[in-house]
């Protein structure tokens, strides 16, 4: 099979496409066909050797897919040859054929195509265990989300309105918070126009501040929403894509009374097994009732991976780019 093949952590512009051996599936395991992969800066990470995972090299990246089941190992139950899937792969989703283990994915809900399946599972499961398990939130309650047009950030938007709250969207580009607000954004604000957000956030919510905020960014970012947290409010820490990993001084959320929350979605379900088989299964009801619309930005060609990155790097993406992938 054709697959992208990382040989030694570097410039993500030097993987290369490769011809390696099909793999088989062993016990407990699927054999899957992607017609569809996720393109995240976690994999862009994973090529350079900057992620907190760091496979052993040669490895093929991608972390998530959609297509059909070809063969199942000993002991698989819940799938069939034929079925229409869509979750996790660890790694290799970047190729013509994929293992994974049974218990990463679930069926492809009606309302999805490949697209939009492979799209949804690690950028909606941030968003759930973020703002649901971790961060407790509430119906009424103001949901700050920082870098909303971004995948895990349009997936806490979508999630914080169907759950009945207030979302405010902040981001660097009018294009895509148009696209935030279509997703269901009460306001959006411009951090490029509106660097001290603090401000617009206290004046949206009568000086209160926002109950929770959702944060990939870290750096100044999250400096800025310690001054417009509210009393009792939750900081949801996803990630550190500014760069920057900033500290806190502990009286700030001694005085105020608010919590910093760390996130790690994959991780909950890992520790806490039964928690992560609750939030699958309301994850899965929610996609089958056809409440989430995950945002594709771009359909990529199976040869269009190394684009894929540089649009990522330039923060261009709203969402998630997609490689198509196909096999004669």
């Amino acid at each position: 099979m054709r697959a992208w093949v990382c040989r030694q952590f570097s410039d993500y512009h030097d993987i290369a496409i490769d011809t390696v051996p099909d793999p088989e599936p062993g016990a407990g395991q699927v054999l899957v066909r992607p017609r569809a992969a996720c393109v995240t800066f976690v994999e862009m990470l994973q090529v350079q050797g900057k992620h907190q995972h760091k496979p052993k090299t040669p490895f093929i990246p991608g972390g998530e897919c959609a297509g059909e089941v070809l063969a199942v190992g000993e002991g698989v139950t819940r799938f069939r040859p034929g079925d229409k899937i869509m979750g996790g792969v660890r790694f290799g989703a970047y190729a013509e054929l994929a293992v994974t283990d049974e218990g990463l994915i679930n069926p492809l809900p009606p309302a999805f195509d490949w697209y939009t399946g492979a799209s949804f599972g690690s950028a909606y499961r941030t968003a759930y265990v973020g703002i649901v398990t971790r961060g407790g939130i509430q119906p009424g309650e103001t949901l700050l989300v920082h870098a909303s047009s971004g995948g895990v950030g349009l997936a806490a938007v979508e999630l914080g309105k169907i759950l009945g709250c207030t979302v405010i969207g902040t981001g660097g580009d009018n294009d895509r918070l148009e696209i935030v607000k279509r997703m269901g954004a009460d306001h959006v604000i411009n951090y490029r126009e509106t660097p001290r957000f603090r401000d617009a956030v206290k004046e949206l919510t009568g000086g209160k501040g926002a109950d929770v905020i959702y944060d990939p960014v870290g750096g100044d970012v999250f400096d800025e929403s310690t001054h417009c947290i509210a009393p009792f409010g939750r900081i949801l820490i996803i990630g550190f894509t500014s760069g920057r990993i900033p500290s806190i001084p502990v009286n700030y959320p001694l005085i105020k009374q608010f919590a910093v929350i760390g996130v790690r979605a994959g991780e909950y379900g890992r520790l806490n097994p039964e928690g992560g088989r609750r939030v699958t299964a309301d994850m899965m009801r929610m996609a089958n009732e056809g409440l989430f619309h995950p945002h594709v930005h771009k359909i990529m060609p199976f040869e269009g991976l190394v684009n894929a990155f540089d649009e990522i790097a330039a923060r261009k993406v709203a969402g998630r780019i997609v490689l198509e992938i196909s096999r004669d």
